[in-house]
């Protein structure tokens, strides 16, 4: 998983469409504005007249009587508006400088203050949230608009919306571009002290996942056996997801159900708050009782904490709305504006696919090569990986053995790049700019943001080393760091730096993760690997999309209901689960009433992200695609040096087509006559 960087974050919290006047922000009038765009227009003439246009009703939207009078207004913009097409390319070239040297170091103090969260460095202390929780960059936007640099900024460089970007952009230039990316910085005006709140909760939610640990050596099944070895310990939800994933064995079917157990207690909270994090006692999971010397305990459930971080992330977020009137709901800021895809098409797009009838025959494949009928668990079907037909023991083996700790993987990364087919010097320059570090939670990488600094890979690494699982996550978080730094050292124009949404990033991380036998110099001879990895792709799609359909219904219940309490919004969230399950699973699996979906921990922490994970998956099929035949490192150069401009624009630019599912559904039709 990729962490939001700080030039994301502005772009979503900070950026909406004008019509401010509608919510008596501005201290403006109508006729100062005609005044002031007339005056500018007889002093300049007509050349720029479109930008005179946008860029007063802009300014104006924001100016509040603290920040002068209507007379102050109309001199600022006269004097301020920048006719000359030379000095706006040096004033342009300045704020570029200096937004990467705040953003970068804004980013460089955010990563050094969370250390503790996201690392494995101890004992958690109240301090450690407070400063890890501390945004830095929170009076960014006061202070710009208090210094009239906000104002500057959108006289010279106006804001465009997703469907000017859409008209115009095809015949724009990369500088006309990184104009109109410098145009998204300052269009709302949202108080620091809310910012602030925003980051607590985000952080609080990050921390509660980070270190919610589930002890598998002290689960017991019916008969009082321990299926699991005594010192695993496992991350909900990732690791137990992975884990179940795991045992698509002979004999691994008993610790697919009782990982399944253990989910459902966690959606449900009627876990024992005293077995999160704690090797003291035995659980039941089936009984839900917990002892201690074979002698039972009496429990106390967790009392909805899971619902509180949800809500708490909701009304930090939900606090913002009314200073982003065009984009009103935070809905609306994660999807047209963060995404730059509508909610509503992402929703259909994830609704087609789910309802194809390809779902059913690959669930009947998947059936066959099971022998049996498909559990819920099963939509984490992991059997069309080539890594399936090895014991994961073996894999982990390997792993320890090659990289014992995290220097050693970070000592790797040039020739697990040289094996991609990336040269030795570029190789050696990507990696020489991301740093390796043994995670506290499940691992993600976070980028960086100037060129000076180095991006971060977070994987889990025991003590006696890194284990298959803990790799193949650090190669998904590879590929993510290898965007990140292509995309910021590579891109021409550092307001371009990035990709145009998560889910790219994403999409590079799955290419990368697909190929983690590969790099262990583990060869995949089967004829057929390319239609089972379109099976597994579409798959996970089909997994994926149904946890993100109740993610986007959440919010909107959350909008709907916002006095609601976290039991409330447990009721819900896994009510809203089961019927989802209903109409696009149950036909499938053949039972009912399934609260699986609701176990990702990114509903939790990481705020409408889940929908990048099925784009991704879209995008890296496309990808894959276009890169089949060519050199990988050439291909992966070409598309991601475009750096931030919109999705689809991105996509024609890279493959040909936007993003669209029916490639995948196209390749599964032709993979399913092969695959029996």
């Amino acid at each position: 998983m990729k962490k939001t960087s700080v030039l994301l974050i502005f772009t979503i919290m900070f950026a909406s469409t004008l019509n401010l006047k509608a919510q008596n922000m501005s201290s403006i009038e109508t006729k100062t504005i005609t005044n002031t765009i007339n005056s500018l227009i007889s002093k300049y003439g007509n050349t720029n007249q479109i930008r005179i246009n946008k860029g007063v009703n802009q300014t104006a939207a924001f100016w509040t009587k603290s920040d002068g009078t209507e007379t102050d207004f109309q001199a600022f913009c006269e004097n301020n508006f920048i006719n000359d097409a030379i000095e706006l390319d040096l004033v342009f070239n300045k704020l570029s400088t200096n937004l990467e040297i705040l953003f970068g170091n804004y980013n460089k103090i955010s990563v050094d203050l969370k250390l503790p969260l996201h690392l494995d460095m101890g004992k958690l202390l109240p301090i450690d949230e407070i400063l890890g929780s501390y945004d830095v960059s929170a009076h960014f936007n006061d202070d710009m608009f208090n210094n009239k640099l906000a104002f500057s900024t959108l006289l010279n460089f106006p804001f465009y919306t997703l469907k000017e970007k859409t008209d115009l952009g095809i015949n724009w230039n990369r500088k006309q571009w990184a104009y109109a990316r410098i145009g998204d910085l300052f269009t709302s005006r949202i108080p620091a002290e809310l910012l602030l709140k925003v980051s607590e909760a985000q952080t609080a939610s990050d921390t509660y996942i980070s270190d919610y640990n589930i002890m598998m050596g002290n689960l017991l099944d019916q008969k009082g056996n321990s299926l699991f070895p005594k010192d695993m310990k496992l991350i909900t939800h990732w690791g137990l997801r992975d884990e179940l994933k795991s045992n698509y064995t002979k004999t691994g079917l008993e610790k697919q159900k009782m990982v399944y157990e253990v989910m459902k207690h966690i959606i449900y909270q009627d876990i024992p708050s005293e077995v999160i994090n704690n090797n003291k006692y035995n659980w039941n999971p089936y009984t839900n009782r917990i002892s201690e010397n074979s002698k039972e305990i009496v429990s106390k459930p967790e009392p909805d904490t899971r619902y509180l971080y949800l809500l708490n992330n909701f009304k930090a977020l939900k606090a913002t709305d009314k200073y982003c009137p065009s984009y009103p709901t935070y809905i609306h800021r994660a999807f047209d504006q963060g995404m730059e895809i509508p909610q509503e098409d992402v929703e259909n797009l994830f609704i087609k696919f789910v309802s194809s009838p390809q779902v059913k025959e690959v669930a009947k494949l998947i059936s066959k090569r099971l022998e049996r009928k498909l559990q819920p668990f099963d939509i984490w079907y992991d059997g069309f990986k080539a890594r399936n037909s090895i014991n994961e023991d073996d894999l982990s083996a390997k792993t320890k053995a090659k990289y014992p700790n995290r220097e050693a993987f970070e000592k790797d990364l040039p020739q697990i790049l040289i094996k991609l087919g990336f040269t030795l010097e570029k190789a050696n320059f990507i990696t020489s700019k991301i740093m390796v570090d043994a995670s506290r939670g499940a691992g993600h990488a976070w980028g960086a943001q100037m060129k000076s600094d180095k991006a971060r890979l977070r994987t889990r690494i025991g003590a006696d080393g890194m284990n298959y699982k803990g790799y193949n996550i650090a190669i998904h978080e590879f590929g993510h760091n290898v965007e990140q730094t292509i995309s910021l050292q590579n891109v021409d124009y550092y307001v371009l730096n990035g990709v145009p949404n998560t889910a790219f990033t994403e999409a590079l991380a799955f290419i990368f993760q697909k190929r983690d036998l590969e790099l262990l110099d583990i060869k995949n001879e089967d004829k057929l690997k390319e239609h089972l990895a379109t099976l597994d792709n579409f798959w996970a799609c089909y997994e994926i999309m149904g946890v993100s359909l109740l993610d986007m219904n959440v919010w909107k219940w959350l909008y709907q209901n916002p006095n609601a309490t976290p039991s409330q919004l447990k009721e819900y969230v896994v009510s809203k689960s089961k019927e989802i399950w209903n109409q696009y699973y149950a036909p499938v699996f053949g039972v009912k009433d399934q609260p699986i979906l609701a176990i990702y921990s990114h509903m939790i922490d990481a705020p409408l992200y889940l929908s990048a994970y099925p784009v991704g998956h879209l995008i890296d099929f496309q990808v894959e695609n276009q890169i089949k035949g060519k050199n990988f490192a050439d291909e992966v150069f070409r598309m991601y040096t475009q750096g931030k401009v919109i999705p689809q624009y991105w996509m024609k630019n890279a493959v040909g087509n936007e993003i669209s599912i029916q490639p995948m559904i196209n390749s599964t039709n032709e993979a399913l006559k092969f695959v029996k």
